[in-house]
């Protein structure tokens, strides 16, 4: 089996080293043939990198990189003329707590093209002028230039919560890519990639020639997996793991698909996480990949500084097909920072409205995990999650609510001003989520909806969750609660499973920072 390539973003170390290649190269065959100016959106850890990587190897006329594939005979023919190829990297500046600090890191990057490139500049007072300089010099000297720039809104992303400071990043970046236009005569073909769309126009405003192919159907596939580069790429690995974890083929892959698959950007193509889908492989289990490889900081602060605190609202969300172009950063809605950021894909697309939901479990799990870490505070969860598999697997929902109160008495009140019943019940959801328990929240019935639903191995728990602001209403509401239980009977529909069902009001009292549990019996 060839040796997956984990990690591996450059194009020429993977073909070079023999690593395993899912070939893209006809994707982008069809984009240098069909145009020359292109941008591209997708989340982190979604090959943007190895893309551009590979076109440059292309323009460079690296011919020996690409033995069977399907751009062979093309870049066969481009060695005969190679393009010079200016590549950069957005995310390499590192923090810059200013523009003049942008401005001077991007030079900084530019002196190390000139000297790659052995050319005799001398670097200019702004970015912009030196990348002008740069490309004038290279054509002089080998022709139309190449230029790909991955990552270009990583400075405005590490400051988003930092209205003044994006937008000063803004304005550097702006008179950067801006000097691209002025420079088109020189240009034979211009690629940027990056997770947001929302800063797009306000960056680019005066470079109105870049394709956004990012929700295009043609190429809804150039990046990620599909399920036929899954099954044809990975046919040996599918083979091993399924001996290993002892499941048929089948069973196998319909597990992973679950897992990783799911992503679309296109209202069509699902698309494997290629990231997650390599580590599955590599560990020869399943994972929660994505996270752990580093949650963005910019998402985290996002919604937090916007008081989000149930990221359940959106499921099966419908927006406008327009939804991520947003001109202004400080416009741009929650749902739009959550598509861009890989947490939620499109589930369908009919006509101008999008329906936008979480892709697969393991960013279910993620989304999960983000709140309870970064959002909540919640410490020591995955041991707790562990008591509470164990209290529901012996029935005790008394037991699974103390230790919820265990984990409430953490969080840090005063990051959550606005509690109400909707809040207590989204935490506690998410406890479980994080537990690896099923649960649902506001479960239709014949008689309304109940407020929280426990699918869980011999039983089925059904819970409506009360409000009490003051210790001194929780009486009250626990007996309107009660009244509710009995008057809808939640539990009906399940009664005839052959699982133990358990009813049960959770009053929350606001003041004393504690859930109290009643038991319904009938």
């Amino acid at each position: 089996m060839r040796t997956l390539p984990i990690g591996v973003q450059d194009f020429a170390r993977l073909r070079q080293d023999g690593l395993l290649y899912v070939d893209k190269t006809a994707r982008l065959l069809d984009l240098i043939q069909n145009g020359q100016r292109y941008f591209l959106s997708r989340p982190r850890r979604f090959g943007k990198s190895l893309t551009l990587s590979t076109l440059g190897a292309m323009f460079g006329g690296r011919a020996e990189l690409f033995k069977g594939l399907a751009a062979e005979e093309w870049v066969k023919r481009q060695a005969q003329n190679p393009l010079p190829v200016l590549k950069f990297d957005m995310s390499s500046l590192g923090s810059c707590s200013n523009g003049e600090e942008l401005n001077g890191s991007i030079i900084r990057r530019l002196e190390d093209v000139i000297e790659d490139n052995d050319l005799t500049l001398k670097t200019e007072r702004t970015a912009n002028e030196t990348l002008r300089q740069i490309i004038r010099a290279l054509y002089k000297k080998r022709g139309q230039v190449a230029v790909l720039i991955d990552e270009y809104d990583k400075p405005i992303l590490d400051n988003i919560n930092d209205l003044k400071l994006a937008n000063e990043m803004r304005e550097v970046l702006r008179s950067f890519y801006t000097e691209l236009k002025s420079c088109d005569e020189y240009l034979r073909f211009v690629m940027l990639t990056g997770i947001s769309k929302f800063s797009k126009a306000g960056v680019f405003s005066a470079l109105n020639n870049l394709a956004d192919i990012s929700m295009l159907k043609r190429y809804g596939d150039i990046t990620g997996y599909t399920q036929e580069e899954l099954d044809g790429n990975f046919a040996e690995y599918l083979e091993a793991s399924s001996k290993s974890m002892n499941l048929t083929r089948n069973e196998l892959r319909d597990k992973i698909k679950c897992y990783y698959d799911g992503f679309c950007f296109d209202g069509k193509t699902r698309l494997y996480n290629p990231f997650s889908l390599l580590n599955f492989f590599f560990d020869d289990k399943f994972g929660n990949y994505w996270y752990m490889s580093g949650s963005p900081t910019f998402i985290v602060k996002y919604m937090k500084e916007h008081r989000i605190s149930d990221p359940d609202k959106y499921r099966h969300f419908e927006v406008s097909s327009d939804f991520t172009d947003s001109r202004e950063i400080e416009c741009s809605t929650p749902e739009s920072f959550l598509y861009q950021s890989g947490y939620l894909t499109i589930e369908k697309w009919e006509g101008d409205v999008i329906t936008l939901d979480y892709p697969n479990e393991e960013v279910r799990k993620s989304i999960v995990r983000m709140y309870l870490d970064e959002v909540y505070h919640v410490r020591r969860y995955i041991t707790l999650g562990t008591q509470l598999w164990r209290s529901l697997e012996n029935g005790d929902i008394e037991e699974t609510v103390e230790l919820f109160n265990t984990a409430l008495a953490a969080v840090p009140y005063d990051d959550f001003p606005n509690r109400n019943e909707f809040w207590y019940r989204s935490l506690f959801l998410m406890m479980l989520r994080g537990a690896g328990i099923i649960s649902y929240a506001e479960v239709h019935t014949f008689k309304g909806r109940a407020d929280l639903v426990i699918n869980f191995n011999k039983l089925i728990a059904v819970l409506e969750f009360k409000f009490a602001p003051k210790t001194s209403e929780v009486e009250k509401m626990k007996a309107e609660g009660l009244n509710q239980m009995n008057e809808r009977n939640y539990a009906k529909s399940y009664e005839t499973e052959g699982r133990k069902v358990i009813k049960a009001v959770l009053t929350a009292d606001d003041q004393e920072r504690k859930i109290f549990v009643c038991l319904v019996i009938e």
